[in-house]
């Protein structure tokens, strides 16, 4: 009886007992192997297999590029990122390294061939990585991300993105190739390939690629291969295998192929039926589309505040050369939305303000016009605000500028708007890719609707001048119609003003467009000012009137005086400024309207009365009297009531003194005490008991200085910004230096000088004196009375603290000063107001 026999099934196949071994040769020719013990997996056949189906998920990844790219140059970065990935896989999965060593090798294939895959104009050669290069593949992997979705599409006009493509494709194949080559759970290699795809979709644009075919190669593909891997490790690779087992086994496979293969076809085709019902109409969620490019618009003032700069002072002066100027198209230097009170500035992220995004040789966009091409070469003119014409689809900087210009410009498709933080210089020059369109005619306008669905940034209300809202509703009447509201406006705006840019023959006219320089205007009978307090008096009582505006400044020639010939380039002067409103029109989009009074009309002098004084009746003088005789006895008492008729009556003129100059002495008292209480507030600062307390108390004298003239600086603003704030409205630049000299002394170590104390003291008043001479002397005589100042540091506590008197509870009967008050201030780590 022989012995039972046993299999096994994970090393060797049963022997009856007694049965020789077979020999090594016989073993060879047995139908009974090992599988996949000794070779790595990625050197087997179904390694094989593993890296195409890796390679047909990561190229539908990959496409997802191709919106956001606007042409095929993603193509080379992307998939040399996802062969440089799987190679370093593979590597890793043959030699056996260690986690530690692929991510070496990895870092090492990325900067080596950056330069080839992503960045070839930094190389040598266009393949050798210089230290450029590697710098710029190191930047752009911490940076490049953030640049990727704040830069406007197509972003083909900006190579050094390519980084983008390459590390995502590279890092996802290097995961999944690992994972798939080298984990016990293959299926795990499509997480790292489905977050890539989500990420390409959220770095790309509204617009999807192939969104279909997409879904169906990473989901369908990345299944099959999944369920294939999972039910290849539940056999085991170890398995004992027979002849008839082989055959079964290829016939499953097949099987499961057709049947995958046919699931693939079926749903390609129900998902190409599918597709138009099923997909949202709404546009897909990206990153470009909510986070705010990291541009600071506070750095940058606002052009308009150099209005009169240009009216006055660069009247010849040549500022730019435009080529290719459509006739009655203008030049446009900035789009201005938002109004603070002091100044109408740029704005970023705010309803109906646009964003800020890197522009570049093409700039997406979905405005209609006819295409032109216009140059610019920059003479004078210097500044951050880039001049453009009509709606930009692209920039293209020339000369030895142009990377650095090209690297640092942004545009708000809103409002119109680029500029570089390069800052243009005499030199530069660039050319406009642009949509311009033919301005409609007031005619056209005042047949249409204005676009009230269009939102802009609403001015706070304590910012608006107290006259517009009385204004506006002179100016417009009865009338109910929107347009014929804005109409009105503008015409009444046109009738009452007189245009001046303060030149010398021309009436008196101060700069600015503060609330209170507005206040005057309209408050004025006769209006003085030119564009810029005409533009933006319009613009606010159209925002006040429920219209949508906004204030534009730009460049255009006046073709009446200086008519341009057919192709002749449009030089630009201080003489061609101008700023106007822009209305939304249905139909039409943003509409300038021009509100600048005719240059005709003239200050009224005083009327004189045309009736002639009647000359004086003369009259025959009457005969003198006889003289009377005198009589005795009357010649002493005469005399005597003389005597005293002629002596002073001192009780009389008592009684007229106190009538008189009592009820003066009480009108003049509160003039008096808030002098005396600023004087003697001046005088605690600068004699305050620390030194440091004596400069913080300097800076707050300017800004009480400032205060009184109508402009306050915002609560909690540091004294960097306070000192921007001033020097924008009253053109004070002194006060930027004078406030960094406070910080450096408030939060330096020790304590400063006497004569560092008295060079800043001296400072401040050069400073208080030169806020004092920028407006006229009804304003100066004003702010000098002015309470704003007092009621804004403590209310109305601040003359009952500085009055004699006593208070229960206080020693001295003296009143502390409130805490921060500017009367002591206070030195505190982190305060810089």
């Amino acid at each position: 009886m022989s012995a039972p026999s046993t299999t096994t099934r994970g090393s060797r196949r049963a022997t009856p007992v007694g049965t020789p071994a077979p020999s090594s040769g016989t073993s060879q020719r047995n139908t009974t192997r090992l599988r996949g013990a000794d070779a790595p997996r990625a050197l087997t056949a179904l390694g094989a297999v593993d890296a195409l189906a890796l390679v047909l998920v990561l190229g539908a990844v990959a496409v997802g590029f191709g919106p956001v790219w606007g042409s095929t140059g993603y193509l080379v970065p992307a998939a040399g990122g996802a062969v440089v990935g799987l190679l370093v896989a593979w590597l890793g999965a043959w030699r056996r390294w260690s986690a530690a060593t692929v991510l070496v090798v990895a870092v090492v294939a990325y900067l080596l061939l950056g330069g080839a895959l992503a960045l070839p104009a930094d190389a040598i050669g266009g393949v050798v990585p210089s230290l450029q290069t590697i710098t710029d593949l190191l930047r752009g992997a911490v940076t490049g991300w953030k640049e990727f979705v704040t830069t406007v599409p197509p972003l083909h006009s900006f190579p050094e993105l390519a980084v983008v493509p390459y590390l995502l494709m590279l890092a996802t194949a290097l995961l999944a190739g690992t994972i798939a080559w080298r984990a016990r759970r293959a299926a795990w290699a499509l997480v790292p390939v489905v977050v890539a795809f989500v990420g390409v979709i959220l770095l790309g644009t509204v617009i999807a690629a192939f969104p279909v075919a997409q879904g169906l190669v990473v989901g369908g593909v990345g299944l099959l291969w999944a369920g294939w891997r999972v039910t290849a490790s539940r056999l085991g690779a170890h398995q004992i295998t027979t002849e008839a087992s082989k055959a079964a086994t290829r016939r499953l496979w097949w099987h499961r192929v057709r049947t995958g293969a046919a699931m693939l076809v079926v749903g390609g085709v129900a998902a190409a039926f599918a597709a138009p019902v099923l997909l949202p109409d709404e546009p897909r969620t990206v990153l470009r589309e909510t986070v705010v490019p990291p541009l600071d618009l506070h750095e940058y003032v606002s052009p308009l505040t150099a209005f009169r700069k240009y009216a006055k002072d660069m009247r010849e002066d040549e500022l730019f050369t435009v080529r290719g100027l459509p006739a009655g198209a203008k030049v446009r230097l900035a789009g201005l939305d938002t109004y603070n009170g002091v100044v109408y500035d740029v704005s970023s992220g705010l309803p109906g303000s646009g964003v800020y995004t890197r522009a570049g040789e093409e700039i997406a966009t979905v405005a209609s016009g006819t295409p032109t091409r216009v140059d610019v070469q920059v003479g004078e003119y210097t500044g951050v605000w880039v001049p453009d014409v009509g709606t930009l689809e692209g920039i293209t900087y020339a000369g030895d500028r142009a990377r650095e210009l090209g690297e640092t410009t942004y545009y708000n498709s809103t409002t119109g708007t680029a500029l570089t933080t390069a800052g243009l210089r005499p030199g530069d020059s660039y050319t406009l890719d642009t949509l311009v369109t033919v301005e409609p005619t007031e005619d056209d306008l005042r047949a249409g609707a204005i676009d009230q669905s269009i939102e802009v940034p609403t001015p706070p209300k304590d910012a608006l001048p107290a006259s517009l809202a009385g204004k506006a509703a002179q100016f417009m009447g009865e009338e109910t119609e929107p347009v014929d509201q804005l109409f009105a406006l503008r015409d009444g705006l046109v009738a009452s003003g007189v245009f001046s840019s303060g030149l010398d023959t021309q009436p008196p006219s101060r700069p600015g467009h503060s609330a209170e320089r507005i206040d005057t205007l309209l408050a004025d009978e006769e209006m003085v000012g030119d564009d810029e307090q005409f533009a933006v008096a319009l613009a606010l009582m159209a925002n006040q009137a429920g219209i949508p505006a906004r204030v534009v400044m730009g460049f255009y020639p006046d073709l009446e005086k200086n008519p341009l010939e057919p192709g002749e380039p449009f030089t630009a002067t201080g003489t061609d400024v101008h700023a106007w409103a822009e209305v939304p029109f249905v139909g039409y989009g943003w509409v300038p309207v021009t509100a600048i009074p005719d240059e005709d009309n003239k200050i009224q002098p005083e009327p004189k009365s045309l009736q002639v004084p009647k000359p004086p009746i003369l009259e025959d003088p009457e005969p003198p009297e006889e003289p009377a005789e005198a009589e005795a006895g009357k010649v002493d008492d005469e005399e005597k009531e003389k005597a005293e008729s002629d002596g002073f009556d001192w009780g009389q003129a008592a009684l007229v003194a106190v009538a008189v100059v009592v009820p003066l002495a009480l009108l003049a008292l509160p003039v008096i005490l808030v002098l005396a209480y600023k004087a003697r507030r001046r005088a605690r600062r600068r004699a305050a008991a620390r030194p440091v307390d004596r400069v913080s108390g300097g800076w707050r004298e300017v800004l009480d200085t400032a205060t009184d003239l109508g402009t306050p600086v915002p609560a909690g603003s540091t004294r960097r910004e306070g000192a921007g704030l001033l020097s924008q409205a009253y053109g004070a630049t002194a006060t930027i230096p004078l406030a960094h000299r406070a910080d450096a002394t408030v939060f330096g170590e020790g304590e400063p000088s006497e004569q560092e104390i008295d060079a800043f003291w001296a400072d401040v008043d050069s400073v208080v004196v030169g806020l004092r001479s920028s407006v006229n002397r009804r304003a100066r005589v004003r702010a000098a009375l002015s309470l704003r100042s007092v009621r804004a540091a403590s209310g109305s506590s601040g003359l009952r603290r500085w009055l004699p008197g006593r208070r229960a509870g206080t020693k001295g009967g003296a009143v502390p000063p409130a805490a921060g008050s500017p009367s002591e201030p206070t030195r505190r780590q982190g305060d810089e107001s």
